[in-house]
């Protein structure tokens, strides 16, 4: 039953806690996010074995699935509520992110409506351009409003995201302006805010540096925990002790043939309607796996553990490899695995044509 990722729950494990502890020493919570494994139950889990005590995910759908099987931890909601979704925001989420005067007005009357109080952290953005109040000024007006108009929205802290959409760098400079924006915000409140949220998994660069301002007191993390690898090999910033391969996608081999590099006869764009380019290296031995990018995505960020190997590209259901360099004598039938970027991650942990397997 192949395509399969297999899931190595140990290691999340181990990951969740090194992370855990490597912030908490510099004062600093971590939300666990766990969006990027479609936050499949077992995964979660491990998630909280490791001591991660706050649960972070974007889509709403997540979060009920995990209520519904009992996980009782804090829930963070990443992405800005939907109108449409602010009853089932205030019934099952403890805190979400905002930046819409309107959307933190219906979460006060659902909030009236279904008898609940419920958290908020309004966000900054800080050049990302992304989420976020992008006028310091209508931010400070969001909080006060907030904080003396709705009486049963609590104003927990403010936030910010960087590196998601425009790339840009969490630096010393831009999360100390955050800082300076919490400070007013707690000069007008009377009161000192609970949380402010410095970014994702990229912000650990200014925190292993010890350039994070020492009022940020949360980070967001997943990739981190889950893949390992956007620390060390795009911020070359590794963590001691965090495991690799924690994902591994097995996939089987379909055809295996000899035959040109280059595509032959007139171009056009592919099925994504994309131009992409060849180069011509002649005739080279390739294999055809029955899995493709609409299961992982991006083929670009699979890893081969054939020696030897290399992607060449992939159609919506096929990738295609290089084998002519590997030792191994690859043939149809066999299995071949796959090391994981986090974007392949995601893709593949919601794909229902992907079996998935945990271990220990």
């Amino acid at each position: 039953m192949y395509p399969v990722l297999e899931i190595n729950l140990k290691k999340i494990r181990n990951n969740a806690e090194i992370i855990r502890k490597f912030c908490g020493k510099r004062g600093v919570e971590v939300a666990g996010v766990v969006k990027g494994a479609e936050a499949l139950l077992p995964v979660v889990s491990a998630f909280l074995e490791g001591g991660v005590s706050c649960l972070a995910d974007s889509r709403m759908n997540h979060i009920l699935k995990m209520r519904k099987c009992g996980i009782d931890a804090e829930m963070l909601l990443l992405r800005i509520p939907m109108i449409s979704e602010v009853d089932e925001l205030v019934c099952n989420v403890d805190i979400s992110l905002n930046s819409e005067p309107r959307v933190l007005q219906e979460i006060q009357h659902a909030c009236e409506r279904n008898g609940r109080h419920h958290g908020v952290v309004l966000m900054a953005d800080l050049g990302d351009l992304r989420e976020g109040f992008f006028e310091e000024d209508e931010l400070i007006e969001a909080a006060l409003v907030v904080e003396n108009k709705l009486d049963r929205v609590r104003l927990k802290g403010i936030g910010t995201n960087l590196g998601c959409y425009g790339s840009v760098a969490p630096t010393s400079e831009n999360l100390g302006r955050l800082v300076a924006i919490a400070e007013k915000i707690e000069k007008k409140i009377g009161r000192r805010l609970e949380i402010i949220s410095g970014g994702a998994t990229s912000s650990l660069k200014p925190l292993a540096d010890g350039k994070m301002p020492e009022r940020i007191n949360q980070l967001r993390i997943g990739e981190e925990i889950l893949c390992a690898r956007d620390m060390e090999e795009y911020f070359d910033c590794g963590i001691d002790g965090l495991q690799k391969y924690a994902f591994v996608l097995k996939a089987e081999v379909v055809e295996v043939k000899t035959k040109p590099t280059h595509p032959i006869g007139d171009m056009m764009v592919n099925a994504f309607g994309e131009k992409p380019a060849f180069e011509d290296k002649g005739k080279r031995k390739r294999a055809l796996l029955a899995v493709g990018r609409g299961d992982f995505g991006q083929p670009d960020k699979l890893i081969p553990k054939l020696e030897g190997a290399f992607v060449l590209g992939a159609s919506s259901d096929h990738l295609i490899l290089d084998i002519e360099d590997c030792k191994e004598d690859v043939k149809t039938g066999d299995v071949l695995s796959f090391g994981l970027y986090y974007g392949p991650t995601l893709f593949l942990c919601g794909s229902d044509s992907v079996r998935k397997c945990f271990y220990q």
